[in-house]
């Protein structure tokens, strides 16, 4: 009787839309301080891969799919789900490695947990999609299965409050739902970050040679954001990153500290490998491509 109620207040609150598959991931935006925080949901921002569940398949941001190992989808509902693949606080490479695997390992598997947030094919609002997912994930009851817990937050000050201790429990930042927020393909004003500091992602299009203590390595790394805008990334990097730097086309992380008067970064700094040259998508650079260097006239890669 439990398990048909459940199934009865997801239907209630499920809209009449069609949505046979998991549409473009919806994307965040930045948190800036003035408006009503109570009428937000907040969760932890989780430093995972992001996973979209199709019902049958799972799926990389980019709509490549991942190879989970048999049995570690078995039970989940055929409603699409938006979520991250989560290795714990400070995990992200190995959750990245663990899903990059092929064939999957399932030892790897074993410390990931898909963390749940959404619900792409409900056209209900944020407050409506997060009730049914609720629903959802209690009916399934699968050990592999988790919602990111969502919580009310009453002021701007509270919500700093709760960001700094999570940070100084090992966490990454905020995530902040508006409740009445729809779910859309793309960046959504009502899907807001909070850190302690600015990052972004940038397709790499370029090594640029090192000099000095780092001749013959990397020096930087020429990127190009979503918008086409280019800039170098020259710090942040560990000896391996400039041994081996991230491949060209690949999708990476990076910090930084505002954005010039010319709308560029200030001070970019390497974070991570996002998404791996492998996994990108169709070709994001429309324009001929760059040699491995324009520096001194030296050809690097």
């Amino acid at each position: 009787m439990r398990r048909l109620w459940t199934l009865l207040l997801y239907l209630l609150l499920l809209p009449r839309t069609e949505a046979a598959a998991v549409p473009s991931p919806m994307l965040a935006s930045q948190w800036r301080d003035g408006p009503d925080v109570s009428r937000y949901w907040v969760s932890e921002k989780l430093d995972g891969v992001r996973a979209r569940w199709d019902g049958h398949a799972l799926w990389t941001r980019a709509g490549h799919p991942i190879d989970a190992p048999d049995g570690f989808t078995r039970g989940w509902p055929p409603q699409p789900l938006d979520g991250e693949l989560w290795a714990g606080r400070g995990r992200f490479e190995h959750a990245s490695s663990s899903v990059r695997r092929y064939p999957p390992d399932a030892d790897d598997w074993r410390s990931l947990r898909p963390m749940v947030f959404d619900l792409p094919g409900h056209g209900g609002t944020f407050s409506q999609r997060l009730a049914a997912l609720r629903a959802l994930v209690e009916e399934a009851a699968s050990p592999t299965l988790a919602l990111v817990p969502q919580q009310r937050i009453a002021d701007t000050r509270a919500l700093h409050r709760h960001l700094a201790a999570t940070v100084a429990a090992g966490g990454e930042g905020l995530m902040l739902h508006h409740q009445d927020n729809r779910y859309i393909a793309g960046r959504s004003s009502g899907l807001l970050k909070l850190k302690s500091w600015n990052d972004a992602d940038a397709r790499v299009v370029a090594h640029l040679p090192g000099k000095g203590k780092y001749a013959g390595l990397l020096g930087a790394l020429l990127v190009e954001r979503a918008d086409g805008a280019r800039f170098r990334i020259g710090s942040g990097f560990k000896d391996a990153d400039r041994v081996a730097p991230p491949a060209i086309g690949s999708l990476v992380t990076y910090r930084y500290n505002g954005l010039t008067r010319n709308g560029l970064p200030r001070f970019a700094r390497f974070l991570r490998v996002r998404e791996p040259a492998a996994a990108s998508t169709a070709p994001h650079d429309r324009r001929p491509p760059l040699p491995p260097s324009t520096v001194d006239g030296t050809r690097y890669r």
